[in-house]
């Protein structure tokens, strides 16, 4: 069966622009957990135009709420 993980690069990249901090990108992840989601996506770069360390960091706490999540 095939299933489906949400990828957050552009979230972050368009969090990324704007001097708000938003869109969230534990926020998306959340949503799209909470919509049947099997699992998130990040692409980490080195230069941190996507996601940044931290995000990953905040997605694998937040991840432990879903344990059947990849």
């Amino acid at each position: 069966m095939t299933k489906l993980s949400v990828n957050l690069n552009k979230i972050a990249l368009l969090r990324n622009t704007r001097l708000l901090g938003i869109p969230s990108v534990t926020g998306c992840a959340t949503i799209a957990l909470e919509a049947g989601a099997d699992g998130i996506t990040v692409h980490p770069r080195p230069d941190g135009r996507h996601i940044r360390t931290h995000d990953v960091n905040e997605l694998a706490e937040l991840l432990k709420s879903y344990p059947a999540a990849e």
